[in-house]
């Protein structure tokens, strides 16, 4: 159910290019202002002057500055979500739950994540270009580039390269299997964001995730229809789920092309929400963390060493119903 999202459909095109506008205004100030991000970040590192800017990193949700240092440590990049691609309304929110996840996760998993140096929201960052996070940039290579067969063009769809070593496929994918299974043994009493409450780790706070900020950037949803609170029952949730796809089909002014397609649509949503007494299974618990982007693209590897040396981008990590981690993993 997790894999369910309102918007594998299509996306509402005045929203998408109202997003990419301010996406592109804001790279063009972001640019602008390399010198006082770079001492910015020196100053937030704590060590050593920033000696050089290397170049930028770019994701769907977030832009980097990549920076050298004197004192000869790791280079470190400071990250922001990107306005028009992040709600602006989910961006401070967005950011914390994502510093906590990876504090949470580096204190109780081996999963290699980047060091965190410094983290704050939108109104302590120059010129209030967003929440930021400042971390060691990792060496690696992307798993997705190191899997994928040799592509004679850009359009053609990502393959697995069967010429790759049964030998090497079984070390890396040991690598993720651990981790999945040390995920599978955290657990929680609720359904929402991880964080540390006077000095023990808990689920404080909704559940945010990736179909909440796509209906919001891509399809006019109103923020004022989502959850405000965590959920101690995976029924409830899932009643919160079927509410957003409701919602979306008559918030979305261009998801259906004709009235077949949109009672279509009206049907499958009405017959997912009905499904859920049938089949929530552990309605109690427990409740797993859950990211549904974890996947070799946002997985850093040493192609000689064929270690995975960072697992990237917990945005959207929450404790889930245990199904959500126990289903095959893409």
């Amino acid at each position: 159910m997790q894999n369910t999202p309102s918007l594998k459909t299509c996306f509402d095109e005045l929203e998408e290019t109202n997003g990419d506008d301010e996406c592109e205004a804001w790279l063009s100030r972001f640019f602008d202002a390399k010198i006082e991000l770079a001492r910015f970040v020196a100053t937030r590192r704590g060590i050593g002057r920033a000696t050089e800017y290397i170049g930028f990193l770019k994701g769907s949700f977030n832009f980097s500055f990549r920076f050298k240092f004197s004192d000869g440590g790791p280079d470190a990049i400071i990250r922001f979500p990107k306005p028009g691609h992040t709600a602006t309304f989910l961006r401070d929110e967005k950011v914390a739950n994502e510093v906590q996840i990876m504090d949470y996760l580096s204190q109780n998993t081996t999963i290699p994540l980047p060091r965190v140096y410094s983290w704050g929201f939108t109104a302590e960052s120059p010129q209030q270009f967003g929440p930021f996070i400042i971390m060691d940039y990792v060496e690696g290579t992307l798993l997705s580039t190191f899997l994928k067969k040799p592509m004679e063009r850009d359009q053609e769809d990502i393959v697995l390269n069967p010429s790759i070593d049964d030998s090497k496929m079984n070390k890396i994918y040991r690598q993720i299997a651990d981790y999945l299974l040390q995920l599978s043994q955290l657990t929680f009493t609720h359904i929402g964001a991880i964080s540390k409450d006077g000095g023990t780790w808990s689920v404080t706070k909704r559940p945010l995730t990736y179909n909440m900020n796509e209906l919001v950037t891509v399809a006019g949803y109103s923020a004022d229809l989502f959850p405000t609170s965590t959920f101690d029952r995976a029924g409830d949730y899932l009643k919160s789920v079927a509410h957003e796809h409701l919602a979306h089909l008559w918030t979305q002014r261009n998801l259906a092309d004709n009235s077949e397609i949109a009672q279509a649509r009206f049907i499958a949503r009405n017959r997912f929400a009905q499904l859920i007494p049938q089949y929530c299974i552990d309605d109690d618990g427990p409740f797993i963390p859950f990211c549904d982007d974890l996947r070799p693209s946002n997985m850093l590897i040493d192609p000689e060493t064929l270690q995975i040396t960072a697992v990237l981008d917990f945005e959207f990590t929450n404790a889930m119903p245990a199904q959500f981690t126990y289903d095959p993993p893409w």
